[in-house]
């Protein structure tokens, strides 16, 4: 099942939220500073732990890492780091949705019942928005043809506007 809500993804209870992190997983604007701030200054320790695979890289595009939630109504933080638009010949595509995919992947290995994503890489990282619903919408009905883990994704819209684009791919 999935769904479209609009909410403050920090509030919502469910069993992981999806953090739209960065590769450096420190926190920073947008959802990542928003999640950062109700989980508390746990949340950013927790992350510190994540052994770095390169070089200021704890999570490389396309991935997914998972922490505890600390504060939040949320067990487990799932943070992803989608890709920068950069005009759509990049892998933008193929990045994005296996940024969905390795979220999924982990919600599933964390037994995650419920899971809540923002519109990862709509923000600063310049993804189109409205393909960028397509693509998320594409990829969590092609897992959960799958897989029965986890059972209910909510597509979560900061605003009226976000939440019209997500509602319209999840009509398409």
């Amino acid at each position: 099942m999935i769904d479209v809500v609009q909410a403050d993804i920090t509030t919502l209870d469910v069993d992981a939220v999806v953090n739209a992190a960065n590769q450096r997983m420190l926190g920073g604007g947008g959802v990542d500073g928003a999640i950062h701030r109700a989980a508390g200054p746990e949340l950013l320790a927790a992350c510190r732990a994540v052994p770095e695979v390169a070089p200021g890289v704890r999570c490389p595009t396309g991935e997914a890492r998972v922490t505890p939630g600390f504060r939040l109504p949320a067990e487990f933080v799932i943070h992803t780091v989608g890709p920068v638009w950069r005009g759509g010949g990049e892998g933008e595509d193929d990045l994005l949705a296996s940024a969905y995919r390795a979220s999924l992947a982990a919600a599933q290995a964390k037994g995650a019942q419920t899971v809540a994503f923002p519109a990862i890489s709509t923000g600063v990282y310049g993804f189109p928005p409205q393909r960028a619903a397509r693509i998320a919408v594409e990829t969590v009905r092609q897992w959960q043809a799958g897989h029965d883990l986890p059972a209910r994704v909510l597509l979560v819209a900061f605003d009226a506007a976000s939440a019209r684009t997500l509602r319209a791919a999840l009509a398409a």
